[in-house]
């Protein structure tokens, strides 16, 4: 039989329009996704690092 491929798909965070989410890809990579209402933006593990300093940033700007 052959193994499982299927990467293991979990919910991070989500709001009424909004959804991140992440991937354990049979590779080892865990892949992190965007959903904005019709627009999905990929990201491997560094670039969600990145992506996290960034909002972060954002936030303490705001204030």
């Amino acid at each position: 039989m052959k193994d499982n491929q299927d990467p293991i798909t979990g919910t991070i965070v989500e709001t009424e329009n909004y959804i991140a989410w992440k991937a354990d890809e049979p590779d080892g990579e865990t892949t992190y996704h965007l959903e904005l209402n019709n627009v999905t933006v990929h990201f491997f593990q560094e670039e969600w690092e990145e992506l996290l300093q960034l909002a972060s940033l954002l936030v303490k700007a705001s204030k």
